[in-house]
């Protein structure tokens, strides 16, 4: 049989990787200590590394596709092909350093920058004219300062840590999600590419529904034409006569964040019995 070999990554983006699939409508099952999950499509194989490893692995060739953050794949600049951005786990890439301290000083002197992104801070600390040495972390980057890091170059989702160690950010170097990423040799095998494809519209299909919800709604006749103007649906709305002629049942997608203005315009335009619903999946 043949099989399109993902690889997942563990840590803190693995939780919404796995419900994108079940969203989508593959199960996962996972075991902790064998990183293999049980995956209901028979045609998908599946392995959990580190975020860190998976550009690379994938350039090689140890796995056709994947899923990681922006910032690894430009830290490890690897030659892979950005299928997607999925827009998951939203971060920010920054240097910080501790909230009493004078940039100004630190210009002034050999610092220490403690990081898990070599390159991303080399290039960083080059282009803004520091003298420094680094040191790389392996986790936990927040608690160097003061004693053992002048400065840290970090991924920061909401800068709570970064505030709870009295930290503050210099500079923002970069914005990162999770992207859907392949190997260029994957997507030059014909089963693989329409394989990956496949993947790529069950996703969308699953974010664009995260995005969305149904209104369905009764129009009267004479109120129909105004309230059908003001819809904004995807393409055009789904209209079906009421029984007995007394108006229409009109459906249409929209928005989530267009709902709580929506209904009560509606409402006061004249449409009744109006029900809000979620998606599973949208395919536009």
């Amino acid at each position: 049989m043949k099989r399109l070999n993902l690889v997942i990554p563990k840590g803190s983006i693995f939780d919404s990787i796995m419900k994108l699939f079940l969203d989508a409508g593959i199960y996962m099952k996972m075991n902790e200590r064998v990183y293999r999950p049980f995956v209901s499509d028979p045609e998908l194989q599946v392995k959990v590394l580190r975020p860190q490893n998976i550009p690379d692995l994938i350039e090689i060739g140890s796995h056709d596709a994947g899923f990681t953050g922006r910032d690894w794949i430009v830290e490890s600049d690897a030659d892979v092909v950005e299928v997607m951005d999925l827009k998951l786990d939203p971060v920010r890439i920054v240097s910080a350093i501790p909230e009493n301290t004078d940039i100004k000083i630190l210009r002034r002197k050999k610092i220490i920058v403690a990081s898990e992104y070599e390159r991303l801070t080399k290039e960083f600390l080059n282009k803004e004219g520091f003298n420094y040495k680094f040191l790389r972390t392996y986790g936990a980057t927040e608690v160097f300062p003061p004693e053992d890091a002048d400065m840290i170059i970090d991924n920061t989702a909401t800068g709570t840590t970064l505030k709870e160690h009295n930290l503050k950010i210099y500079k923002v170097i970069m914005d990162s999600t999770t992207r859907f990423i392949a190997s260029r040799d994957a997507l030059r095998n014909p089963w693989k590419k329409d394989k990956i494809e496949e993947l790529k519209m069950l996703f969308q299909a699953v974010l664009d529904a995260r995005e969305r919800v149904m209104l369905e709604m009764n129009v009267p006749k004479e109120k129909f034409e105004q309230i059908v103007k003001i819809l904004p649906c995807m393409r055009a709305p789904t209209v079906a006569p009421l029984y007995g002629e007394k108006g229409f049942a009109v459906k249409v997608a929209v928005k989530k964040n267009e709902v709580v203005k929506l209904i009560p315009r509606l409402k006061k335009l004249g449409a009744t019995d109006i029900l809000e619903y979620e998606f599973r999946k949208v395919v536009i």
